[in-house]
């Protein structure tokens, strides 16, 4: 599918990743871009439609799914990811809260869009995913756990909404330079090329895209087994 012309639906939308899908969109030309925020006060971008989201909140992604029936293009970008390794205090509640958000609230979004993106001729999900997905590391456990999951989540729902004819799209990256990863001394992608090569990848009519070698290299090593003792990037 074309981003120009398209209606564009980008959960997470008033800062970082998700800011910069929001200002893609209008300059590729989309038709209306819906920027989802859990305070729509903080979306600030100028041309976007400011939507009261959160997506662990049943009644908010209804609500939203409703006032938005004219989508033909949804981000699910939204996401949390806290520090620490499954050993530490308090690991299972943080899992909890990353499987909330980054598994069910992914789940919930599209659920609730699917029915719309079908009126609408199937139109495409774009799932934001990880290097995590497959490289799992104390710096950040409960986040790849989570990301695993979200992994098999777009896989899932690739097949199950291939009949109404919606692209689903998994989206790998590496670390990319924004606040969640501002104290990290590590290499990092700008939001801007991994969000160009992400809509790319959509017009394309791509399934799966990884925005950097690290990430393609993590990928092309999975039967080898690179998630049992690659490093991170430096």
């Amino acid at each position: 599918m074309k981003i120009e012309g398209a209606v564009v639906f980008v959960t997470g939308a008033n800062r970082g990743l998700g800011l910069e899908f929001a200002k893609q969109a209008l300059a590729r030309g989309a038709r209306k871009v819906y920027a989802g925020a859990r305070d729509p006060a903080s979306v600030t971008l100028p041309g976007v439609v400011p939507v009261k989201l959160d997506v662990t909140d049943p009644a908010a992604v209804a609500a939203a799914a409703e006032a938005a029936r004219d989508v033909t293009l949804l981000i699910n970008n939204a996401g949390i990811a806290r520090y620490g390794s499954l050993m530490d205090e308090g690991a299972p509640e943080a899992l909890r809260d990353h499987f909330e958000t980054n598994v069910f609230g992914m789940l919930a979004m599209s659920r609730a869009f699917a029915s719309k993106l079908a009126a609408n001729g199937g139109g495409a999900i774009l799932n934001v995913l990880s290097v995590a997905s497959w490289l799992n590391r104390p710096l950040l456990a409960g986040y790849g756990v989570s990301k695993s999951a979200a992994w098999g989540l777009t896989n899932g729902l690739r097949h199950s909404l291939r009949e109404q004819h919606t692209q689903v799209v998994g989206l790998h990256a590496g670390f990319i330079d924004t606040d969640l990863t501002s104290g990290l001394d590590v290499a990092k992608a700008t939001p801007a090329d991994v969000v160009s090569q992400a809509y790319d990848a959509i017009e394309a009519g791509a399934e799966e895209v990884s925005t950097d070698e690290f990430t393609r290299q993590a990928k092309a090593g999975l039967s080898a087994g690179i998630y049992l003792d690659a490093p991170l990037p430096r």
